[in-house]
């Protein structure tokens, strides 16, 4: 039952916080603050109690729940987590501490409802990493649209209305086109077994003409590319960011953008091999793409949230070609991309927000000569901008090192390309740190250094992204077992037979079965 625990305790914290801020909003926060610290102790408790076995295989899980919901359809409330949903689970719960954490004093109004919509969202992306039948999966994305949607528009900044409808419209299209492929699933394969269910498992074996496969892949594809953001689905991803308050930022970057990748690992691999296989080349020049261009866009911005936000597109360029390389290797640095992203780019929108709030402005070109008065913001900001850009001993160095070379044994020319647009990365994320915290210091301003406060959240993260960087076996053992799952489906589909074959096979199958029924008489 932890599983269930880990969404209610969320969700009633939410609850909770809301109706206490009206007349005590520090006990409003404390309320939202415990709630998430529990949903953390519960993930970690799995962490050291069950993790340590890896030899369960993809139907035997560290921890599941199935329970009948609405039975009439085959809708089911069925939990269950595995290594790839632990660590993405473990980040959720720590980067949800880290944005009640920051938001303490920055919130001042209608607190109840803000920490209300934090604690909503993050039980969503929770239930997203967690679900395994696809309409409790649809149902959970949801839930995690909505309350994001208020935090940007309420609590966001000059242009928060725009970035809220943009944010809404695009994971809104990709959320519905996704329920249309999750409903096409669902007749195909009642249609096959007469069973009519909404159990991923029992889809994923489900028949497909290759046709059939690829456009249920594309509808798939449309929601998870959106969310990731691939280029061109990105237009959302810089106002959204650029808007949002802190905790907005810092959810937006570190989780909501790995609820795509995730179904990328889940849904689209396991469940469509052959057509993943056929879309590969494709994904792999989006990829590459997406790295060039974000980078590009990063150099050019002079809003220093907004050069942050597109540093997000040039990294996650980097799990298109982890996911459709086919390779386990590239499979294990694209789950560390995702927790590494999680930590540094956080980390960044973090310090971003501090410095917004002091100077009330994000405008690069206003800043400068800030290390003399806030040497430690400059010092935890240059790890972070360190670890942005691959440095050794950075857990992301690890992430676009595995990436890199497994994408290079099946896709040399992307992995050599993507190898040098990490040039391009150190350009941006240098001349971010000597703009702001080096050269002439503006007249008339001055950059208060972290509250004891802010730096125990900035050294906090610092430790994670250095033990990434010099000890990821905790995250890639944990992770091993789900990846080689993942890699069987895709080795399992390649021996199949074409298609035309799968189809007489499955048609004499029908013969025979239905020739054992005749019966003869005795003479």
């Amino acid at each position: 039952m932890e599983l269930i625990w880990m969404i209610i305790i969320l969700m009633v914290g939410g609850l909770l916080a809301w109706f206490t801020a009206r007349h005590n909003e520090l006990l409003s926060r404390v309320i939202s603050l415990a709630a998430v610290f529990i949903g953390f102790l519960l993930t970690l408790y799995i962490w050291i109690t069950k993790a340590s076995n890896l030899d369960f295989t993809a139907t035997e899980w560290l921890t599941e729940v199935s329970m009948q919901w609405i039975p009439r359809f085959g809708i089911s409330f069925h939990l269950a987590m595995d290594g790839l949903s632990l660590v993405l689970v473990m980040l959720t719960m720590f980067l949800g501490l880290i944005s009640v954490a920051v938001s303490w004093k920055e919130i001042q109004h209608r607190t109840g409802f803000f920490h209300f919509n934090i604690l909503w969202v993050l039980a969503g992306i929770t239930g997203v990493f967690l679900a395994m039948d696809l309409f409790l999966f649809y149902f959970f994305w949801e839930v995690m649209l909505i309350p994001m949607y208020f935090i940007i528009g309420i609590w966001g900044h000059e242009n928060r209305t725009r970035a809220a409808y943009k944010f809404f419209i695009f994971t809104q299209a990709g959320g519905l086109l996704m329920f249309i492929a999750i409903l096409a699933l669902y007749i195909l394969n009642g249609d096959m077994t007469g069973s009519y269910t909404f159990d991923y498992l029992k889809f994923s074996d489900t028949f497909l003409y290759s046709t059939q496969a690829k456009w249920i892949m594309a509808g798939f594809l449309a929601a998870f590319l959106v969310k990731l953001p691939a280029v061109p689905l990105h237009n959302w991803l810089p106002d959204a960011h650029t808007q949002a308050p802190t905790a907005g930022s810092v959810i937006l970057a570190g989780l909501l953008l790995k609820t795509g990748a995730y179904g990328l690992y889940r849904f689209v691999i396991p469940a469509f091999p052959s057509a993943s296989e056929a879309f590969a080349p494709a994904a792999m020049i989006i990829g590459v793409v997406g790295i060039l261009y974000g980078a590009k866009l990063a150099f050019a911005q002079t809003d220093l949230k907004r050069m942050i936000a597109y540093t997000s597109v040039s990294h996650m360029g980097f799990l298109l070609l982890a996911v459709f390389s086919f390779n386990e290797l590239a499979l294990k640095g694209g789950i560390m991309q995702m927790l590494t992203h999680g930590i540094s780019t956080g980390a960044l929108f973090v310090i971003a927000g501090i410095i917004q709030e002091r100077l009330h402005t994000r405008d690069i070109r206003e800043m400068g000569g800030f290390w003399e008065t806030a040497p430690w913001m400059g010092g935890i900001t240059m790890v972070f901008i360190l670890a942005s850009l691959g440095l050794p001993g950075m857990g992301n160095f690890i992430a676009e090192f595995l990436i890199l070379l497994g994408t290079f044994e099946n896709y040399t020319v992307y992995a050599i390309i993507a190898a040098l647009a990490l040039i391009a990365s150190a350009i941006y994320g240098l001349y971010l740190m000597q703009r702001v915290f080096h050269g002439p210091k503006p007249e008339n301003l001055y950059l208060k250094d972290f509250t004891s406060r802010e730096l125990a959240i900035g050294f906090t993260m610092v430790v994670i992204i250095i033990w990434m960087g010099l000890y990821p076996r905790t995250f890639l053992n944990t992770t091993e077992q789900s990846v080689k799952n993942i890699h069987y489906r895709i080795e399992k589909a390649e021996m199949q037979p074409p298609d035309n074959q799968k189809q007489y096979s499955f048609q004499l199958d029908d013969i025979l079965y239905e020739s054992s029924e005749i019966t003869l008489p005795d003479k």
